[in-house]
């Protein structure tokens, strides 16, 4: 006798996913609002996410994290791949150009901070 398997894809309700997803419900609607989720909706207009979205919400915070807006996310969320803990870009040129672009904002920035120390330090003196 065969015995067919079928995967039921589990589907959540915003608050429970947001929960899994350690994020608040108001990013996940704002997520939604830019274009990075699209969530089912059910016959009375309720979020329904499936376990997919949380690696979507997953790669969705790191580049938040690494300080690219959600514009650029839009435009590079398929360059980002997440799984058992790694993460990793694949070939997406364009989105090194951002990831650089950040960091050398943040070397700007670094440099102006050090720059106020030492004048904090010289009027101290």
């Amino acid at each position: 006798m065969k015995v067919k398997s079928v995967l039921v894809e589990v589907q959540v309700l915003i608050t429970e996913f947001a929960r899994r997803a350690g994020v608040s419900a108001r990013s996940l609607r704002h997520y939604e609002e830019q274009g990075l989720l699209a969530p089912a909706r059910t016959q009375a207009g309720y979020r329904l996410f499936e376990e997919a979205d949380l690696e979507i919400v997953a790669r969705i915070r790191l580049m938040m994290d690494a300080g690219l807006s959600t514009v650029v996310i839009r435009q590079y969320l398929d360059c980002v791949r997440t799984g058992s803990g790694t993460h990793h870009l694949q070939l997406c040129p364009a989105l090194q150009a951002e990831l650089d672009q950040v960091a050398e904002r943040l070397d700007t920035a670094s440099r102006r901070i050090d720059a106020t120390r030492a004048a904090l330090s010289d009027l101290a003196s």
